[in-house]
């Protein structure tokens, strides 16, 4: 589906602040992976979603979608492929419009250009959809999204680009800004829709248990580069330790994230 080939991308070329972040990265994604991505602070984990999504363009190599270059195609246009939620839950949806407002928005999306309207019919669709989030949400319908917690902000911005039936989900640290219990909560109600919907999907995640748990694949980031891919029956045995050994044989230096190694 997703096919990077030779991918780089150098922030302020030629200057004394020039960066490597992206280190001729290829990547093949799969129709129906979903794959989790860690890597320490700076590995390049969330530059890389933002070439796949087309807010980055690379400084060389070339991004193809179902085998349409896409390397230069700017972010708007990739949107009718790609849905990307963010660490931060305010950022999905729109605050001052009701919740119903929000959703027909979405959800004409998911229609292929034809706009979806506001009746009777749609709102109980959309209610149907938000009984199983087990929020109370589907009698809520008229209130304003900013109304709404962050647990239920980031529940409802994971249905809609969802229900927009999007032909890959990035999915940018989603949970972290969530409390334990909220954060467990949208994880398991990820994993039910990439199911459920037969998506196909990337988590970027600080949590190495949440990496090696869900997901059919994991790619460990470092410096740019993608330093492990491992998939079937070699990520289902991995543990934090075999993960972590993993990473100190490739690099011959310790694993720098914290945060990290102590999401166990």
């Amino acid at each position: 589906m997703i096919k990077l080939e030779h991918i780089s991308k150098v922030f302020h070329p030629a200057t004394v602040n020039e960066n490597l972040a992206i280190n001729d990265v290829s990547l093949t994604v799969n129709s129906g992976d979903f794959i989790t991505i860690v890597g320490s602070n700076g590995a390049g984990k969330t530059t890389l979603f933002n070439l796949i999504s087309g807010s980055l363009f690379p400084s060389g190599g070339s991004l193809r979608i179902h085998d349409l270059e896409m390397t230069r195609v700017p972010e708007f246009k990739r949107s009718k492929y790609i849905g990307r939620i963010f660490q931060d839950p305010t950022l999905g949806t729109a605050a001052n419009m009701s919740l119903e407002d929000n959703m027909v928005i979405c959800s004409s999306k998911g229609f292929k250009g034809l706009k979806m309207t506001l009746n009777s019919a749609s709102r109980k669709a959309f209610s149907e959809e938000l009984r199983p989030l087990a929020m109370g949400l589907e009698d809520r319908l008229k209130d304003n999204v900013g109304l709404l917690s962050g647990g239920q902000r980031q529940a409802l911005t994971l249905l809609m680009t969802v229900l927009s039936r999007p032909d890959l989900l990035l999915l940018d640290e989603h949970t972290a800004a969530l409390d334990p219990r909220n954060a467990q909560m949208v994880l398991e109600m990820t994993q039910r829709f990439i199911t459920d919907y037969n998506l196909t999907a990337m988590m970027i995640t600080h949590n190495m248990k949440h990496a090696i748990d869900y997901g059919n694949r994991l790619l460990m980031m470092d410096k740019g580069e993608i330093i492990l891919d491992v998939s079937g029956e070699e990520k289902r045995r991995l543990t934090v330790d075999t993960l972590v050994k993993k990473f100190h044989e490739i690099r011959q230096e310790e694993f720098a994230s914290d945060e990290g190694l102590l999401s166990t």
